[in-house]
């Protein structure tokens, strides 16, 4: 049985200690958070600290889950790491692209240690499924792919935690906290991105110093055009839609369902996605999942996980974006 102890208990924490708890290969031996408060949201059998560096010394886990602001998960992975300690950290990998590519580096020079990103949307079924039926070569080459994410978030979510709202310690808004998923999953399915075009901006009277909107034009190295776009000013939160078309076909993901449209318009309906309970149903379900994986790897000393040289990209992205916006122009990756 591996151990393993979660650093920062905010709102993700909750789902990391749910999928600790439910797999019966793992043993949750400690959590930590520097608000005492947070011993709350914590199971009560579970030792509780507010110091990372005493309760790595006193437990030393197998695995170390870190769900901090977004400007601590590389510095404190790569510290946790240092240890000889395995680190699941939650997405963003880092604050911009130069951050998450020195930590892509500190993973390749540290080969002995897994260090997993929490990019669980590779998992969903319908992900699954669509890569397979792409890989497959069987409907032709990817000409277009569309990633849309329409949510809500209110002035209260960034209020009750400021850090969100900043370049400093969020890194960005909608894109780098809400949608990072999609981005990765564009970049997944339809393969390298050479260039975008972006508008970005503020939708939304919150006083907050990062985007809340963004669309862009994405053009694929091998010739698909894409279109992404993303808020956090939609009046509730809807699911994910993405569509990939090909030279034989068009797929769709709506409300966590795969469908194959046909020719005469009905859609064809493939897979579902699990779903978590209640109003956050738009996280998706694949956490425990992605967390079983890589603690499956770990045991079995394989690389069967998403590792952070594979969560660059979706950095590159929102970084080239966020230049795009400013600029105007066309970046190049």
């Amino acid at each position: 049985m591996k151990t393993a102890a979660v650093i920062g208990l905010g709102d993700i924490s909750v789902i990391h200690i749910a999928a600790i708890q439910a797999n019966p290969a793992i043993q949750l031996a400690a959590v930590c958070d520097i608000d005492a408060s947070a011993r709350e949201r914590a199971p009560k059998e579970v030792p509780f600290y507010q110091d990372y560096r005493q309760m790595l010394a006193d437990v030393r886990p197998d695995v170390v889950h870190i769900c901090l602001p977004h400007y601590l998960h590389a510095p404190v992975a790569e510290e946790v790491g240092a240890m000889g300690i395995h680190v699941f950290c939650e997405k963003p990998a880092a604050l911009d692209s130069a951050e998450a590519e020195e930590f892509a580096v500190f993973e390749a020079e540290h080969p002995k240690v897994h260090m997993g990103i929490c990019l669980q949307n590779r998992l969903n079924e319908s992900t699954i499924l669509l890569k397979e039926l792409l890989d497959s070569g069987e409907y032709g080459a990817v000409t277009g792919l569309k990633g849309i994410v329409p949510w809500s978030r209110p002035k209260s979510y960034y209020d009750v935690k400021p850090w969100r709202g900043t370049w400093k310690y969020a890194g960005g808004g909608c894109m780098i906290n809400q949608s990072v998923h999609t981005l990765d999953l564009l970049y997944y399915l339809g393969g390298t991105i050479q260039s975008v075009k972006a508008s970005v901006s503020q939708l939304l009277d919150y006083g907050i110093e990062v985007e809340d909107t963004v669309s862009a034009r994405l053009m694929f190295s091998g010739g698909a055009q894409g279109l992404f776009m993303a808020t956090n000013a939609n009046y509730k939160n809807e699911s994910v839609q993405i569509s990939v078309q090909t030279e034989k076909a068009e797929f769709c993901i709506i409300d966590n369902v795969l469908y194959l449209l046909e020719e005469d318009g009905n859609k064809k309906r493939l897979v579902e996605d699990a779903k978590l309970p209640g109003t956050k149903f738009y996280y998706g379900a694949s956490h425990q999942k992605l967390i079983a994986k890589f603690y499956q790897a770990v045991e079995q000393e394989t690389q069967d996980y998403i590792h952070v040289k594979d969560a660059v990209m979706s950095m590159r992205l929102i970084d080239a974006i966020q230049e795009s916006g400013r600029t105007r122009q066309t970046v190049r990756l």
